[in-house]
């Protein structure tokens, strides 16, 4: 996913000038090494298309309000100590309600003469103050001065733009519920409102009404074909009966049409008992492919599971799971075994072995409403690798919306049980565990194979709002 920043260069005219002509084009650099868009003055439109007066305000902010439909997020640079109000009234004028990274160069210590001193350091506090006036959120590096190719700023950039995929990403987002909440799970209660508040919409569809299209479908529909044909060659389906396949082909049919009518980014669905009892298989399949082509999709109409698992999804350019923290690990209190039955994404199973993914039936409530009602699922072991994981949860009685996510490992260690699984290790697991039921979260958490906690977190919390938790 490409990602493109609003670059402004402050520029104080007491201080070099021309440092701001050497910093423009080292940001540039950096910038253009990591794939990252920018929109800038031209050096012409401005000395060195930086910005101190308010003349040059306005241009910056001109420039941005007529590219706003591509700006994620601003970087503010300072090759010397810039002019506080001109980058305040950029952003200001601007109209942009984004993302905003303040970076400051290095002085060196042996050429700090009148001609070459920059003074970023001082300038950066005075920007800061009139950001936080200008109630504008803002985001710093981890050092308060840093040269634009020091691998310390390198990181800055990429965990802000995980930032700026997640804040874009969660704004005007729309999940669509399908059917009821499970009588039996009364922890994926939630709040509309409060997600509305943050510009998450809800949709919602009766089961009944999209098995109503569902049997108005026949088998020779060219649209179902090319489910059937999509289902086949994205799962192993060899064991599976004819007819509970063309089921599933109508049902992902159905709900690809509800998606594009109602302009849905993500799902959450009744996945049983009904749907097994009365129509014949489980959906997991056809979740498992919305997820890994990044529409998320969670299980027991858990909308904020599926907000969990759009956000990394969008942090990381790859597909989130929802899973169970669901057993110990023997005796090590740093692992635990993650689970579902599944609707785990292909992308996140092991690729050859046994833990390779395939279709199968739902052993759980096979017993229930019978094998032949259940196949449908995508089990496999979930492959080893760095994960980060995010839960969500709506706080109706505090009013506000809450979270945590930490970082961890998927690891090689031996099982052999049913579903889609992994096993965990967390550093101090035990306190995530005690943390997770002293405040009532969910037993259901999204995971990804990346590191992008540090970026989500900010996201979550300085430009949504949230309450989150950062697992140490």
């Amino acid at each position: 996913m490409s990602i493109t920043l609003g670059i402004i260069v402050g520029n104080r005219g007491f201080f070099p000038a021309h440092l701001c002509d050497t910093g423009r084009k080292e940001i540039l650099k950096t910038l253009a090494g990591l794939g990252i868009n920018a929109v800038i003055l031209p050096d012409t439109a401005t000395k060195y298309g930086a910005v101190e007066s308010m003349d040059d305000a306005q241009k910056c902010a001109d420039l941005f309000k007529a590219n706003a439909d591509k700006i994620d997020g601003l970087l503010v640079t300072l090759p010397n100590f810039g002019d506080e109000r001109g980058v305040a009234n950029a952003i200001r004028w601007s109209g942009l309600q984004v993302p905003v990274l303040v970076h400051a160069f290095n002085d060196d210590p042996v050429n700090m003469t009148i001609k070459d001193r920059r003074d970023s350091f001082c300038g950066k506090m005075s920007v800061c103050n009139n950001l936080r006036q200008y109630k504008v959120p803002f985001t710093l590096t981890r050092l308060h001065t840093v040269a634009p190719d020091n691998q310390s700023f390198l990181q800055d950039l990429a965990d802000f733009v995980v930032t700026c995929r997640v804040t874009k990403g969660l704004k005007n987002l729309r999940i669509g519920a399908l059917g009821a909440r499970p009588t039996a799970f009364n922890t994926v209660r939630y709040s509309e409102k409060l997600l509305e508040n943050s510009g998450i919409s809800i949709e919602t569809l009766d089961l009944y009404e999209l098995f109503g299209w569902v049997n108005k479908m026949s088998a020779g529909d060219e649209a179902v074909n090319a489910k059937l044909n999509a289902i086949n060659q994205y799962v192993s389906t060899k064991n599976i009966p004819p007819v509970a396949l063309l089921k599933m082909a109508k049902f992902g049919v159905a709900v690809d049409k509800w998606m594009k009518e109602t302009k849905l980014n993500a799902t959450a669905i009744q996945c049983w008992t009904a749907m097994e009892e009365f129509f014949g298989v489980v959906p997991c399949t056809l979740m498992s492919m919305m997820s890994n082509m990044g529409i998320s999709s969670a299980c027991e109409v858990d909308i904020v599971g599926t907000v969990a698992m759009y956000t990394m999804a969008r942090a990381s350019g790859k597909p989130s799971a929802l899973v169970d923290w669901n057993n110990n690990y023997g005796e090590d209190p740093d692992k635990g075994v993650v689970f579902h039955c599944s609707n785990l994404p292909k992308d996140l199973f092991e690729k050859s072995g046994d833990g390779s993914p395939v279709m199968d039936y739902q052993e759980i409530i096979a017993g229930t409403v019978g094998k032949e009602n259940t196949y449908g699922t995508v089990v496999g072991r979930v492959a080893a690798s760095p994960f980060t994981y995010l839960r969500v949860s709506t706080d109706d009685y505090a009013g506000k919306i809450r979270a945590y996510l930490g970082e961890g490992d998927l690891t090689n260690d031996p099982l052999k049980t049913f579903g889609g699984f992994g096993v965990v290790r967390i550093p101090n697991f035990q306190k995530l565990l005690t943390y997770i039921c002293e405040n009532g979260f969910e037993h259901h958490v999204a995971i990804n194979p990346t590191r992008v906690a540090t970026g989500v977190q900010e996201a979550l919390t300085k430009y949504l709002g949230w309450e989150v938790y950062r697992h140490q």
